[in-house]
């Protein structure tokens, strides 16, 4: 391997870098032999100069190789994942994988916890009282094969050079440099070994890429590199305009994911699980139709399907009878201050002032409050009338202060409409 000094030279200087090169700084991130002052260098020098698709495929592969691969598609032939960017609302993960494994399909997903103003699929499922998310490759194995399905947090095995590199990421103003997107979602996704990969790139006001053209080529490069090493993707572009369903904060999202599994759910977060179950199986060679799996829905079997994986992985069996989820106990209505159209919802400003109300971590380790949530009322391009309820706000403290700012995120205007809730896909 070169001497990291000449990597960055060449790099600063906007040579191109081979892929040995950025093998040692995989390599360099994961065993510690490169500074942090150098993978920042790196991390500048990629996001100004850019990575051509060869360079991201050798940088995803590198990180990918710098820890553990579970390879499970050898034993689950025909396993997928799935993976969002995230949003406000976005419990479409809890939802799919019950669906999917009673519709035959079998699924691992490893999920994260909040970034920002989204809240973490992790998170969510900490509502669930002794459930246990920390997976090895043996115990996904196990889980998998007794009910079909797998979600969880990766052990610190998988891409550790992906964990230093995230981290300085956000420090060095790296965050949005496409490659290294890539790069860092690949390194953990391809880990598990899923034979299939569906993708869901969120665009609009609550999405880590807000403009829909950067998040569909996003979503290309996302479903490209996959291809090239040798895991069928596709991806769909979808809105996160606003919050998805009705209800923001764990707890909240934790019960209308329920509701969802019992054929109950908010029309757009049943419709996006929907169509994601049915291209993560189209991946695997399993023809899923959209009535078939709103049937599976209305009859329980996805809810009872949840309910054995949670107790398989720990979970309280009693819980489930009467599960408790109960919200914050002040509820604070938010009301149209004209008559109108709701033209715009500052969705990722509402989800940084729940987080903000005590509903996401500040530091590593914080408890976060799950009873916190945001009920939405109106939808964009809904006619509302002078003082109608526009949403309701369910917090710790009475803070009149903070609930304008809630207020504040919800316009009304003479015109306004909703942007298509999937917007584009990218074939395999």
């Amino acid at each position: 391997m070169r001497d990291p000094y000449d990597i960055l030279t060449d790099l600063r200087a906007g040579r191109r870098l081979a892929a040995e090169d950025l093998a040692a700084v995989a390599d360099g991130a994961a065993g510690g032999g490169w500074s942090d002052a150098r993978l920042g260098a790196f991390l500048m020098g990629a996001a100004i100069h850019g990575l051509d698709a060869a360079q991201t495929r050798a940088l995803t592969l590198a990180m990918l190789d710098s820890g553990d691969r579970w390879e499970l598609r050898r034993e689950f032939p025909g396993l997928v994942d799935k993976h969002s960017t995230g949003g406000v609302g976005d419990k479409v993960s809890i939802v799919l994988a019950p669906l999917l494994a009673e519709s035959g399909v079998p699924i691992v997903m490893l999920t994260g916890r909040g970034l920002g103003h989204t809240g973490g699929t992790a998170d969510k499922l900490e509502s669930i009282p002794g459930l246990r998310q920390e997976l090895d490759r043996d115990s996904a194995a196990r889980v998998l094969a007794r009910t079909g399905m797998a979600l969880g947090l990766a052990t610190a095995g998988i891409a550790p050079a992906d964990r230093r590199l995230y981290a300085l990421r956000d420090q060095t103003a790296t965050v949005d440099s496409l490659p290294l997107i890539v790069a860092s979602i690949l390194s953990k996704k391809l880990a598990s070994g899923a034979a299939g990969i569906v993708f869901d790139v969120k665009s609009g006001d609550g999405a880590f890429l807000p403009d829909r053209s950067a998040a569909r080529e996003l979503a290309r490069q996302l479903v490209e590199v996959c291809g090239e090493l040798d895991t069928r993707a596709t991806a769909l572009v979808t809105d996160m305009s606003q919050p998805l369903g009705e209800w923001v904060g764990h707890a909240a999202e934790l019960a209308e994911s329920f509701a969802c599994l019992r054929g109950e759910g908010p029309r757009d977060t049943v419709e996006v699980t929907l169509a994601l179950a049915i291209e993560a199986a189209a991946l695997v060679g399993v023809d899923l139709a959209a009535e078939a799996l709103r049937q599976t829905l209305a009859s329980g079997r996805a809810m009872d399907r949840l309910r054995r994986w949670a107790i398989e992985q720990g979970a309280s069996a009693t819980w489930f009878e009467r599960p408790d989820l109960t919200l914050a106990p002040l509820e604070r209505v938010i009301p149209a201050r004209r008559s109108g159209v709701l033209a715009r919802v500052a969705t990722r400003r509402l989800g940084l002032l729940l987080g903000e109300a005590g509903g996401a971590r500040r530091v590593a380790g914080e408890e976060l409050d799950r009873g916190i949530a945001l009920r939405c009322r109106a939808r964009l391009g809904d006619t509302v009338g002078a003082g109608q309820e526009l949403a309701r706000v369910y917090l710790r403290r009475d803070d009149p202060g903070l609930v304008e700012r809630f207020a504040a995120c919800f316009e009304v205007a003479d015109t306004g409409c909703a942007p298509p809730l999937i917007a584009s896909r990218v074939p395999a």
